[in-house]
C-alpha cells in the first residue's frame, strides 16, 4: 500500500487529479485504489474492480484479525481449547495483529481521502458517498475473497462516478484495441511491464 500512495500522490503532483481511470478488463486491488483517485473511472460491461482488503505477505489482514477474535472467544467458552490455538496463533509473530489493524485503516484514509478531494471535489454529501464506498470496498465480511470481481453495475451501486464505455464507440475501440496489443505482447513476448506515453516512449520490463 505504501507504493500505491506513493504512485497515487505521484500522479497528482504531475496532473493535479486531472485524471480518468480507464479499466478495459480489470484493476484489483491497488489498482481499484488508484481508479478510486480519479475525477472518474471508464468501465466496460466486462470490466471489474476488486476489494480492497489488505493482503500482507499474501494473508488477508481480516482473516487474521478475525482468527484472533474466534480464538479469544473459543477460549472463553473452552478454555481447554487455548493448546490448539496457541498452535494457530503462534505462526504470527507478536506485532503481526497490529501492523494488520493498521493496514486497514491506511487503505481507509488513501481511498476516503482521494474519493473526497477528487471524486468528490466540492460535492456537499462528499463524506458520506466516500465513507459509503469505502465500507463496500473494505468489508471483507461480505466480499469474501481478496479476488471478488465487482462489475460497473455493482460499482454503480456503491456510488462511484462511473462512465460507459460503450457509450462512446470511438473511445471504446480505441481502448480495447490497445488492450489487445498489450495482452498479445504480454502472451507472445518476455515482457512483463509495458509503461508507455503518448509520444510512442515505453519502458519495458522483459524476463529473460
Amino acid at each position: 500500500m505504501a507504493a500505491t500512495e506513493s504512485l497515487i500522490d505521484y500522479l497528482h503532483a504531475m496532473f493535479k487529479g486531472d485524471i480518468i481511470a480507464i479499466v478495459p478488463q480489470m484493476a484489483m486491488s491497488a489498482g481499484t485504489m488508484i481508479a478510486c483517485s480519479c475525477k472518474e473511472i471508464i468501465m466496460g460491461k466486462q470490466s471489474s474492480i476488486g476489494p480492497i482488503d489488505p493482503q500482507l505477505n499474501g494473508i488477508p489482514a481480516y482473516g487474521v484479525i478475525k482468527e484472533f477474535a474466534d480464538a479469544v472467544e473459543d477460549i472463553k467458552r473452552n478454555p481447554h481449547a487455548l493448546a490448539v490455538w496457541q498452535l494457530i496463533i503462534g505462526k504470527y509473530h507478536p506485532s503481526f495483529l497490529g501492523e494488520c489493524r493498521k493496514a486497514i485503516d491506511l487503505a481507509n484514509e488513501i481511498v476516503l481521502t482521494r474519493l473526497k478531494s477528487v471524486m468528490f471535489k466540492g460535492e456537499p454529501d462528499a463524506e458520506e458517498r466516500a465513507k459509503k464506498i469505502v465500507e463496500a470496498l473494505n468489508d471483507h465480511e461480505k466480499t469474501k475473497v481478496h479476488a471478488r470481481h465487482i462489475d460497473i453495475e455493482k460499482a454503480l451501486s456503491f456510488g462511484l462516478k462511473i462512465s460507459r464505455l460503450e457509450l462512446d464507440n470511438e473511445l471504446q475501440d480505441a481502448v480495447l484495441t490497445v488492450h489487445h496489443c498489450y495482452m498479445h505482447t504480454f502472451s507472445n513476448s518476455q515482457a512483463i511491464k509495458i509503461i508507455e506515453n503518448d509520444q510512442g516512449n515505453a519502458l519495458i520490463n522483459a524476463v529473460r
